[in-house]
C-alpha cells in the first residue's frame, strides 16, 4: 500500500512537471508569436490613462494579438504593465508580442514634423499649421490676439516671434504646442545672442535686433551677404539715414501688394515705409532665421551704405551715392534688356 502511494505521488509530480513544462512552452511561444498586422503594418494609438490590460484586450479583439493573457502576465511580473507610454505607434510586420510590450514601455511613438520656413510671415506660418493633417487644430478662426493669448503673450505682436525650424512632434500635439515651442526657442536664441552682441549697435533692446534680422532675412537668401547687408543698415541707422528697404514697404502694403512695387508705393505713408520714416519699422516683417539674427548682432564692418540687386540673387554694394546710382543704372538696364 505504501509503495502504491509513492507511485501515485510520482505520477502526480511527473504530470505536474509535464503540465508546467507545457505551459512554459506555450507561454514562450505566445511571447514570440508575431502580430497579425498585414504587409504594411498598422497604426495604433495608446490613449492617455489606458491600462495595459485594456490595450492588450483591444488588440486581441482586433485579431492583432494572439493569447493575450501570457503577455499580460509577463507585463505584470516584470513591472512593465505600469510603464506603458501613451501615443501613436506603428506596429510593423514581424513584431512579436514581447517586442510590442517593449515598444510601449520605451515609448517609441510615431513622430511627425512641420517646418517653419525662414522668411515666412506670421500669416504664412499659421496657414501651414492649419493645413498640417497631424496637428490638433484649436485655433481655427482665432484672431492674432487670440492666438498670442493662447501662446501666453496676449499683448505682443506676433510677427517674427517664432523661430523657423523643423519641429518633430508625436500624436496629440496641438497647433498651440508648436507655437509655444517656436516662441520659446526664438526667445532663448535672441536673448543668448543679445548677450554676445557687438558693441555700439544702434539697438535699444533685443526686439530691435529681431526687427533688423527680419529685414536682413527678406533682403537676401545668400548666407555670405547677410552680415554685409546688416552692416549697411546699421551704418544707415547710425547716420540717421532712412533704411529705404523694399521688403518693409511691401509688408506695409499687405494684401494690396500685387507683386510689383511702384514709385507711388515708395511714397505711401505706412508705418513700415522706410523710404518715408527714419529708423526701424515698428515690428519685424517676417520670421528671421538664426543666421540673420547673428548677422544683425554681428554686422560686417565697412563703408558700404547702399546696395542693389544684380538680378542673380546677389547684390552690388556701394559706399557712395554716386557709385550706387551707377550700379542701379547698370543692373536696372540689364534687367530691362532681359525683359
Amino acid at each position: 500500500m505504501r509503495d502504491l502511494g509513492f507511485k501515485l505521488l510520482g505520477i502526480l509530480v511527473l504530470a505536474g512537471s509535464i503540465g508546467a513544462g507545457w505551459v512554459l512552452m506555450e507561454w514562450g511561444d505566445a511571447l514570440q508569436q508575431e502580430l497579425k498586422v498585414g504587409d504594411d503594418g498598422i497604426r495604433y494609438t495608446v490613449n492617455r490613462g489606458a491600462s495595459f490590460r485594456s490595450v492588450v484586450n483591444d488588440l486581441a479583439e482586433r485579431g492583432v494579438l494572439q493569447k493575450p493573457r501570457y503577455l499580460m502576465w509577463t507585463a505584470r511580473w516584470t513591472g512593465k504593465a505600469g510603464r506603458m507610454q501613451a501615443g501613436g505607434y506603428h506596429l510593423s510586420p514581424g513584431t512579436t508580442a514581447e517586442e510590442l510590450m517593449d515598444l510601449f514601455v520605451q515609448g517609441k511613438v510615431l513622430q511627425h514634423n512641420i517646418t517653419l520656413v525662414e522668411g515666412w510671415t506670421f500669416r504664412q506660418m499659421m496657414h501651414a499649421l492649419r493645413r498640417h493633417p497631424e496637428l490638433v487644430q484649436t485655433l481655427e478662426g482665432a484672431s492674432d490676439r487670440e492666438i498670442m493669448t493662447a501662446v501666453g503673450y496676449p499683448d505682443l505682436h506676433p510677427e517674427g516671434r517664432f523661430l523657423p525650424e523643423t519641429y518633430n512632434f508625436p500624436d496629440g500635439t496641438s497647433d498651440v504646442d508648436i507655437l509655444r515651442r517656436a516662441y520659446g526657442d526664438m526667445q532663448a536664441l535672441l536673448i543668448a545672442e543679445w548677450e554676445r552682441r557687438d558693441g555700439s549697435l544702434p539697438y535699444g533692446k533685443p526686439y530691435d535686433a529681431l526687427i533688423m534680422a527680419s529685414i536682413v532675412e527678406k533682403e537676401t537668401a545668400r548666407p555670405e551677404e547677410r552680415q554685409r547687408i546688416a552692416g549697411v543698415f546699421v551704418r544707415r541707422l547710425q547716420k540717421r539715414m532712412r533704411l529705404q528697404t523694399d521688403p518693409t514697404v511691401i509688408y506695409g502694403l499687405g494684401e494690396s501688394f500685387d507683386g510689383n512695387i511702384r514709385r507711388r508705393d515708395l511714397k505711401r505713408d505706412t508705418p513700415y515705409n522706410t523710404y518715408v520714416h527714419k529708423g526701424l519699422p515698428p515690428t519685424p516683417i517676417a520670421m528671421p532665421g538664426a543666421d540673420s539674427i547673428l548677422a544683425a548682432l554681428h554686422p560686417e564692418i565697412g563703408d558700404d551704405l547702399y546696395f542693389v540687386a544684380k538680378g542673380d540673387g546677389s547684390h552690388q554694394f556701394s559706399a557712395t551715392l554716386a557709385e550706387h546710382q551707377r550700379a542701379v543704372a547698370q543692373y536696372q538696364l540689364k534687367r530691362r534688356r532681359k525683359n
